[in-house]
C-alpha cells in the first residue's frame, strides 16, 4: 500500500515525483513545530499511472497533443477534452480504493475533506503552475471522495494546464498528478500571507491578504480583502476593505457563496494581535524553507491553519553580499542598453574588464553604490551622472535618499568612485585637433592585428594565461586611455553647452541633435550605411535576390558562386564581416552568436535595404544628414549674429560645433574595439571547446558558455568536469530570461521604480527620455528580437532595448521608442546621428504600445501618443 497512499507524515524530500509540489510542501510543513497542519493524505502519481497505463486511446491522444503547438487552441482544446473524459470514465485501481478506504477510516470517513491536486511540476521554484488543476472543498463520504479524485486526475488536461505547459517546455507525458486528501477546516477567516511583499519584493516587508471564510473567493478574485503589512515585528500599513462576499461549507457537502451582513462589511477581519502571529508563523516557515514564501492560512477556532505554503517565483534575486549592511545596487544592463541575462561565462569576462564594485543576480550585474550615496559630495557627481544615463535611476536613488532611513550619511573624504564610468580618470582638456581620432583608430586596429596574430600560437592553460594578460595589458588600457575619454567628454560637454546656450540665447531646444548628424568616424552608424552598399551589390542580380529569399542556413554563403552575381554577393558580404562580423544583438555578453558566426541574420536586412531603398541611398543618407547639420550650423550663427555680443556667441558656438563635429563619432569607437577582442578570444575558447567535445568532457561546444573563466581553466587544465552544474546552469538561465531586472534594487530586496516629474502632457501621453529631436507619426513595429524584424520604410521600432547590433535597422525606420536608455546610449548617439526623433527610457513600452498601432513620437518632448 505504502507507495500508493501516503500521510502527510510519511513523505520523504525526495518524493516530488510521487506527491508533486504541493504535497511535498505540507509533509514538510507538518513536520515544522508549532505550525498547525490540518491532517492528510496523498494518493501518489502512481495511482494515476495505474488507472491509466493500459489505456490505448490515452496514449494515441496523447502523442497527438505533444505535436501541437501552444497557438493551435482549437486542436487543444478537443483533444484535452476526450483525454479528460477518458480519465473520468477510467476505474481507479481497487487497490488505491483500498488504501483510501484504510486511511479514510484513520481520520474519520464521516468528516469532510477537501481534495485537491499536486500536479509533479508545479510550486517548482522556476514555475509555479498555480491554479492551473482543480481543487474541491467539503466532500463528505468514501464514493464522494474517490469521484473528486478522478475529477483531480482529469483537470492535468484543463485547456490552461495543457498550454501552460506548452509555454514552459514541460513535456505532458512527463507530468503526473497526485491528489491530497485533506480534513476540511471550516474558517471563520483566511486569506493568503507572503512573506516578501510581491509588490515590491522587500524581503522585510510581510503581506497579508484576510477575508472572512473560505480562501477561494479570495484565490479566484472575486471578493477584496484586507491587506496588513508587518516589518520587524509591528504592523507598519492597514487597509481594510468592504467584504461584501463570503464562501462557507454546507452542511450536506459543497459550499455557497453567502451575502455578509452590511455592518460587519468593513470590519477588520483579523485583530492586531492575530496578525503579527500570523507574521510569526509566515517568518518560521520562510526560515524553514530559506526562500520567500506564499502560504494560504484559515483561522478557525482562534487558531491559525497552514494549507499550503510555496516559493514565491516571481521575486528578482538580491544581489550576493557577505554582511549585514544596507547596499543599495544600480543596473549595469539598464547603462549598457542590454537588460537580457548573461550567461556565467559572459559574466565573467565583464567582470574582469571593471574596476567598479558589481554583483551577480538574474544573471545580470548590478554596482553597489550605497557608499557615494552616503557622502554629499560624491552623491552629488552620482546623481548628475545618473541624470544623463536614466532619469527613472536617479529618481529611484533620490526616492531612497529622501527616505532617510536606508542610508546614512557620512562625512565626505572625496574618494568615492563613480560607477558610470568603469573607471574615476578625470579626462583633461584636449585640443580640437581631429587628427586624435584617427590616431587613436589606428592605434586600437594595429593592436587588435597584434592581438590576432599572437593568440594563435596559444592553446590550454597558457592561453587563458594570456588571454587575462591582454585584457589587463591592453584592452583595459585602451578603454580607459584618458586620451581617449577626453575625447568623447569633450564632445558630450560641448553638445550639452550647445543645447543650454541656444535655448537660453535663442530659444531653439536641442539643437546639438540636428549638429550630430552624419559625423566623420563613427563606427556604429557607418555599419548600417554599409549594409546600405552590401544591398547595392545584390540589387541588379535577380536569381541571387530569389537565392536568398529563401535560404535557411549558414552556408549560404558557398552557394552563392552557383548564381550569376554569386561571386560580388559573396565578396560584399564577406568584406562586410570581416568589418563589423563581431558584432551582434547583446553583444556585451561574449557568448552571444556574432554574425561571422550566423551571417544568415543579415539576409532579411539587406532584402529589407533592397526592398526599401534606391541604389546608392546610403551615401545620400549620409550627405543629406551633413546639409542639414550645416544648414542648422548656419542658421544658428546668423541668429546669433544679431544678438548683442552676438560675434563673441557665434565664435564661442562655431567652435563648440566643431568639437561636437570632430569627437562626437569617436565614442562608439573603444566599444568596437572591446568586442573585436572579445571575438578574438571567444574564438580561440571555441577551439579549447572542440577539444573538450572530443575528449566527453562535455557534449557541445556551447556548454562552455555555462562556466566562469575560472571554471574553464580548470575544466581545461583537468579534463574534468561535473556536468550536473551546466545542466543546471541552463536551467538558471532560462528561469532568468523570464525575470525584469529592477534599474534599482536594494539589499532587502525591495526594487524602487522612478518616475518621471513632468507637467502639461497630453491626456493619455507615454512618458520617456527626450534624446532626438523631432515629431514623426508612423506605424509602430514592436520587435523583442532582431532576427524577427519586418520593417518597412516609415515604421517606428519599439523595443526594450537597442546595442550596436541593432543598428542596421536604424537606416529604414523613421523614429525609435526604447524601453531602456539615457542621453549618451547607443541607441540615442545613433538616432541622433540618423536625424531619428527618439524617445527612451519608456517603462513598459512593448507592452502599452501595439505592433501595428499608429502612433506620434515626439523627439524634442520625449513622449508618444497613441492615435
Amino acid at each position: 500500500m505504502s507507495s500508493l497512499v501516503l500521510g502527510f507524515q510519511e513523505m520523504e524530500k525526495t518524493q516530488l515525483l510521487l506527491v508533486g509540489g504541493k504535497g511535498l510542501h505540507l509533509g514538510e510543513l507538518s513536520k515544522i513545530q508549532g505550525i498547525q497542519v490540518p491532517e492528510g493524505f496523498c494518493v501518489t502519481t502512481v495511482g494515476y499511472q495505474k488507472a491509466i497505463e493500459q489505456n490505448e486511446t490515452y496514449h494515441a491522444l496523447l502523442n497527438r497533443l505533444t505535436m501541437l503547438k501552444a497557438e493551435d487552441r482549437d486542436q487543444i482544446g478537443e483533444i484535452s477534452r476526450m483525454i479528460r473524459q477518458i480519465i473520468m470514465e477510467a476505474e481507479i485501481p481497487s487497490d488505491v480504493v483500498k488504501a483510501v478506504a484504510h486511511y479514510l477510516s484513520r481520520f474519520g470517513e464521516e468528516h469532510a475533506y477537501a481534495v485537491r491536486s499536486s500536479a509533479t511540476a508545479e510550486d517548482l521554484p522556476h514555475a509555479s503552475f498555480a491554479g492551473q488543476q482543480d481543487t474541491y472543498l467539503n466532500i463528505i463520504g468514501k464514493e464522494a471522495i474517490l469521484q473528486h479524485i478522478s475529477k483531480c486526475w482529469a483537470s492535468l488536461f484543463t485547456d490552461r494546464a495543457v498550454i501552460y505547459r506548452m509555454q514552459n517546455g514541460f513535456d505532458h507525458s512527463q507530468v503526473y498528478l497526485s491528489v491530497i486528501v485533506q480534513r476540511m477546516v471550516f474558517p471563520q477567516a483566511s486569506g493568503i500571507l507572503f512573506t516578501a511583499d510581491p509588490i515590491t519584493s522587500n524581503r522585510k516587508l510581510l503581506s497579508i491578504d484576510a477575508s472572512f471564510g473560505l480562501g477561494e473567493l479570495l484565490v479566484s478574485g472575486l471578493v477584496s480583502a484586507d491587506c496588513y503589512k508587518v516589518r520587524d515585528g509591528q504592523i507598519v500599513d492597514k487597509r481594510i476593505a468592504t467584504k461584501k462576499l463570503a464562501i462557507y461549507g454546507r452542511k450536506e457537502g459543497g459550499t455557497e457563496i453567502q451575502q455578509i451582513d452590511p455592518d460587519q462589511q468593513k470590519t477588520q477581519t483579523l485583530t492586531e494581535e492575530q496578525i503579527l502571529q500570523l507574521a510569526r508563523i509566515g517568518r518560521q516557515i520562510e526560515v524553514y524553507f530559506g526562500y520567500p514564501q506564499d502560504i494560504e492560512w484559515c483561522l478557525a477556532q482562534d487558531t491559525f491553519y497552514i494549507v499550503q505554503s510555496r516559493p514565491i517565483t516571481t521575486l528578482y534575486p538580491v544581489p550576493e553580499a557577505n554582511d549585514q549592511e544596507n547596499h543599495v545596487y544600480v543596473s549595469v544592463g539598464h547603462q549598457q542598453m542590454m537588460t537580457d541575462p548573461i550567461k556565467p561565462l559572459g559574466l565573467s569576462f565583464y567582470l574582469l574588464i571593471t574596476p567598479a564594485p558589481m554583483r551577480k543576480a538574474g544573471g545580470r550585474l548590478f554596482v553597489d553604490v550605497a557608499q557615494m550615496l552616503a557622502s554629499p559630495v560624491s552623491r552629488e557627481t552620482l546623481l548628475n551622472t545618473m541624470g544623463q544615463h536614466d532619469p527613472l535611476m536617479k529618481d529611484a536613488l533620490m526616492t531612497i535618499i529622501e527616505r532617510g532611513d536606508f542610508i546614512k550619511s557620512i562625512p565626505d573624504d572625496g574618494k568615492a568612485p563613480n560607477p558610470s564610468r568603469s573607471n574615476s580618470v578625470t579626462p583633461a582638456p584636449i585640443e580640437n585637433d581631429p587628427t586624435i581620432v584617427s590616431e587613436l583608430i589606428e592605434r586600437s586596429q594595429t593592436s587588435i592585428e597584434e592581438l590576432k596574430q599572437n593568440i594563435q600560437t596559444k592553446s590550454g592553460s597558457d592561453l587563458f594565461d594570456f588571454i587575462l594578460e591582454d585584457i589587463g595589458q591592453r584592452l583595459k588600457k585602451i578603454l580607459f586611455d584618458p586620451q581617449s575619454s577626453a575625447v568623447f567628454m569633450a564632445a558630450m560637454n560641448a553638445s550639452s553647452w550647445i543645447n543650454e546656450k541656444m535655448n537660453e540665447w535663442l530659444g531653439e531646444k536641442n539643437a546639438a541633435d540636428t549638429l550630430s548628424q552624419s559625423v566623420p568616424n563613427n563606427i556604429t552608424s557607418e555599419m548600417g550605411l554599409a549594409l546600405m552598399d552590401v544591398a547595392d551589390v545584390v540589387r541588379p542580380y535577380p536569381e541571387v535576390i530569389e537565392y536568398l529569399q529563401h535560404v535557411k542556413d549558414d552556408n549560404f554563403l558557398d552557394e552563392l558562386v552557383k548564381f550569376d552575381g554569386g561571386k560580388e554577393t559573396q565578396d560584399a558580404i564577406y568584406a562586410y564581416l570581416n568589418k563589423y562580423g563581431m558584432r551582434c544583438a547583446g553583444e556585451i555578453d561574449i557568448t552571444r552568436t556574432r554574425w561571422s558566426e550566423k551571417p544568415i541574420t543579415l539576409v532579411p536586412l539587406i532584402l529589407g535595404n533592397i526592398k526599401s531603398f534606391e541604389p546608392n541611398a546610403g551615401k545620400r543618407k549620409f550627405e543629406q544628414g551633413r546639409q542639414e547639420a550645416l544648414e542648422k550650423e548656419h542658421e544658428l550663427l546668423d541668429r546669433l549674429m544679431q544678438l548683442p555680443d552676438g560675434e563673441q556667441k557665434a565664435k564661442e558656438t562655431k567652435r563648440m560645433i566643431s568639437l561636437v563635429r570632430n569627437f562626437i563619432g569617436y565614442r562608439e569607437y573603444p566599444k568596437y574595439g572591446m568586442i573585436h577582442r572579445y571575438f578574438v578570444y571567444k574564438q580561440a575558447l571555441l577551439k579549447e571547446a572542440e577539444q573538450l567535445v572530443k575528449a566527453n568532457v562535455i557534449h557541445e561546444k556551447e556548454d562552455i558558455y555555462y562556466l566562469t573563466f575560472e571554471e574553464l581553466h580548470e575544466v581545461v587544465r583537468t579534463n574534468k568536469l561535473d556536468y550536473q552544474i551546466i545542466s543546471k546552469r541552463k536551467d538558471d538561465y532560462n528561469f532568468f530570461k523570464k525575470l525584469t531586472p529592477p534599474r534599482v534594487i536594494t539589499s532587502d530586496g525591495e526594487i524602487i521604480a522612478g518616475e518621471y516629474k513632468r507637467e502639461n502632457l497630453p491626456a493619455k501621453a507615454i512618458v520617456g527620455l527626450p534624446v532626438s529631436s523631432g515629431v514623426i507619426e508612423g506605424r509602430a513595429r514592436v520587435i523583442l528580437n532582431m532576427e524577427d524584424a519586418d520593417l518597412e520604410d516609415g515604421d517606428i521600432l519599439v523595443t526594450s532595448f537597442t546595442d550596436p547590433g541593432w543598428t542596421p535597422l536604424f537606416v529604414s525606420i523613421k523614429g525609435l521608442v526604447t524601453e531602456v536608455g539615457g542621453l549618451m546610449t547607443h541607441g540615442a548617439v545613433i538616432a541622433r546621428e540618423y536625424g531619428l526623433p527618439a524617445v527612451v527610457g519608456v517603462e513598459n513600452a512593448t507592452k502599452l504600445i501595439k505592433d501595428g498601432q499608429r502612433i506620434r513620437v515626439h523627439g524634442t518632448e520625449g513622449f508618444i501618443e497613441i492615435l
